[in-house]
């Protein structure tokens, strides 16, 4: 029995397709009228699949595939087995991710749960609130007075869009999630369950009780970012919380008030970056790291899960550990520590 598949395949290219699409280059005689019906990781693989190896720890498996073809680096080339044509190109991954799209284009961008076209009679659209031709919004959805909603734009079931709000063209917002107090740019993805432009924190401290600081900002996402499920960005107090063009944010990560993300920042699950820090271009912050308030982390800065970081942080540096701190002094600092625990382990 055929595995069932939650996203429908559009094409079953070719690998002369594949080669167009990827630019990469087979290696020996490779028959390119041969065609692909589906992407699959190397041990799961059956004729017809296509597989990439971009992980030298999964080398062997690509001598035991029984797939089709294999996106591969000229590295690994010569170990893809009799039958499985190899296609050299130089980012594997990055080839494959671009032929899986093209197989299943629904899954690179999220689309109406339930195939609609137009606004559903089940969405409350105000009458004050612009929408461009193709836009669609899913039932239970609540478009607010004078949003203005961009052409081809999904709006999923049971979301919220708040007054004023804008939302680019092809962008989506998934189920669920709620958008107030934002611009957001074009091609915007934004998964099911999203937090937009709400308060943030913002109290003044005083022994006879915190008085609530107006948050009176908006939230800026510029075009071709994506937002993670359950994420939440806070809208600013004084001035705008920004996120800036092609910055990937996963899933339950909190972005506080004035917070500045650059253009093309990763951002991993569970980081939380607290208010008026700003990010440059290309940072990228691991799973579970903390970003104190009033930071400056400079461009191309890279960031170890789980660490705590409580000052600036130079451009193109590597930080690691709590408090965190240039990443190979915190490495030789556990590596030290180590071996002190198993020196007083013998000594005991």
């Amino acid at each position: 029995m055929e595995e069932m598949k939650f996203f429908r395949r559009a094409v079953a290219p070719t690998l002369a397709e594949i080669v167009e699409w990827t630019g990469a280059k087979p290696a020996g005689e490779v028959d390119l009228n041969v065609k692909i019906f589906d992407v699959a990781p190397l041990d799961r693989a059956r004729p017809g699949d296509l597989v990439f190896l971009d992980n030298p720890k999964y080398a062997d498996q690509l001598a035991q595939t029984r797939a089709t073809a294999c996106l591969v680096s000229e590295r690994y080339a010569d170990r893809a087995p009799a039958g499985v044509a190899a296609l050299v190109v130089r980012e594997p991954y990055r080839a494959c991710a671009m032929v899986t799209a093209r197989i299943y284009p629904e899954a690179a961008r999220p689309g109406s749960w339930f195939d609609s076209h137009g606004v559903s009679p089940g969405a409350n659209v105000h009458p004050l609130a612009r929408l461009e031709p193709g836009v669609i919004v899913d039932p239970g959805a609540v478009v607010g007075p004078h949003a203005e909603i961009g052409a081809d734009a999904v709006i999923g079931p049971n979301s919220v869009i708040g007054p004023h709000v804008r939302v680019g063209r092809g962008s989506t917002v998934g189920a669920g999630a709620t958008v107030a107090n934002a611009l957001i740019g074009d091609r915007v993805i934004i998964h099911p369950g999203v937090r937009i432009g709400q308060d943030g924190f913002g109290f003044a401290m005083s022994p006879r009780g915190h008085l609530k600081a107006p948050q009176v900002g908006r939230v800026i996402i510029q075009d071709d970012v994506e937002i993670g499920a359950n994420s939440t960005i806070d809208r600013g107090a004084n001035r705008d919380t920004i996120i800036g063009e092609g910055a990937k944010i996963d899933n339950l990560v909190q972005i506080a008030h004035n917070v500045v993300v650059g253009r093309h920042c990763v951002i991993v699950s569970q980081v939380g970056i607290s208010g008026s820090t700003e990010l440059g271009d290309f940072v990228v912050a691991g799973g579970q790291a903390g970003i104190t308030g009033h930071l400056k982390i400079g461009m191309g800065a890279q960031i170890a899960a789980q660490s705590g970081v409580m000052a600036d942080v130079a451009p193109g540096a590597k930080m690691g550990g709590s408090p965190a701190r240039d990443a190979r002094l915190w490495l030789k600092g556990v590596a030290a520590l180590d071996r002190m625990v198993r020196r007083k382990g013998r000594d005991d």
